[in-house]
């Protein structure tokens, strides 16, 4: 009775509740009938497994972090790695960042990533976009070419002649431009072009646009998570370049951050400097130190990707389809 007299006063009915997301997973759809109910023994073997796989990936970078924050004693007591921190001392990061040629290779690397990164997507945002309008100019030929050079290439030497005969030899120009444009990542970018609507490029060329205002204010509006994507693509490749450095570059106040790390770790060549007598005297641990420039050359990929974690599906499974 209640409930009736409070309904009929309140013609309306009682405000909507917030559905909770325990509610929406009881209210999902039930499992197609040729999918078969998970079992126990099934999701056991898939925790294991995530676990196993997690712990591939954290325990080495754990490794390489505890080991780069001890000192000379803890590591010689290990034996090499430390897998269990004992005293922590920030010593190697210390000298590391004194503006010793670590620090000057950590700006080297900074700065090619970022003219690279730029250079890189201009040239293939222009080239994915030329080639995603059908009735562009030798639109077929210019496609093909493309392709061919993902399957046949010149060669190392005919690559090192070309660079050091133009004159890019011990210049900075000599690790961006040998590979400023990927021609994998042009045809996500041109597969994602394809599928904005032809509808919005009709309704813009009736405006009066022209390409240059399509492209910029109509596909790459909304082409942002493909071109995030192809973003961190190109900056990971310039962050970790060295065998450019190592074939063109002569000057070592040039060599990026991964060249000093080879250095380091392939080659045990300390840096000469404050560091490199710390490292003689004892004060620092030689493999201290090469763990501390991984952990450096690993912040920076580790920073970006959570960002662009949210675009990559969208990004490559869009554009890699539509192409």
């Amino acid at each position: 009775m209640t409930t009736l007299l409070e309904h009929e006063k309140d013609p309306a009915g009682p405000a909507p509740r917030t559905e909770t997301p325990l509610q929406r997973a009881l209210r999902m759809e039930p499992r197609p009938v040729w999918e078969e109910e998970p079992t126990k023994a099934g999701l056991a073997f898939k925790g294991v497994g995530l676990v196993a796989i997690c712990a591939i990936v954290i325990v080495p970078i754990w490794v390489v972090l505890v080991t780069s924050l001890s000192d000379t004693k803890t590591i010689n007591k290990a034996g090499g790695l430390v897998v269990w921190p004992e005293h922590i001392t920030f010593i190697a990061y210390k000298e590391l960042l004194s503006g010793g040629a670590v620090t000057r290779a950590a700006a080297v690397s900074v700065g090619l990533t970022v003219v690279g990164t730029v250079v890189s997507m201009v040239v293939s945002i222009l080239c994915a976009y030329g080639l995603s309008r059908r009735d562009s100019y030798a639109h077929r030929p210019l496609l093909m070419t493309l392709m061919a050079t993902m399957f046949f290439g010149a060669g190392l030497i005919p690559t090192y002649l070309l660079v050091t005969g133009i004159g890019l030899s011990d210049s900075y120009w000599s690790m961006i431009l040998p590979s400023a444009i990927s021609v994998f990542n042009v045809l996500v970018l041109r597969g994602f072009f394809m599928d904005t609507a032809p509808e919005l490029i009709d309704a813009a060329r009736i405006d009066g646009a022209g390409e240059w205002r399509i492209l910029l204010q109509i596909i790459m509006p909304l082409s942002r998570a493909v071109i995030a994507v192809i973003s961190l693509f190109y900056a990971v490749g310039y962050w970790s370049q060295w065998f450019n450095a190592m074939l063109y570059i002569q000057d070592s106040d040039k060599y990026p951050l991964q060249m000093i790390l080879r250095q380091l770790v392939l080659q045990h060549q300390v840096p000469p400097g404050a560091m490199g007598a710390a490292v003689s005297s004892g004060a620092i641990n030689s493999l201290a130190v090469q763990m501390a420039v991984m952990i450096l050359a690993l912040i920076p990929v580790a920073v970006l990707s959570p960002f662009v974690q949210k675009h990559f599906q969208k990004g490559m499974l869009t554009g890699a389809v539509k192409g």
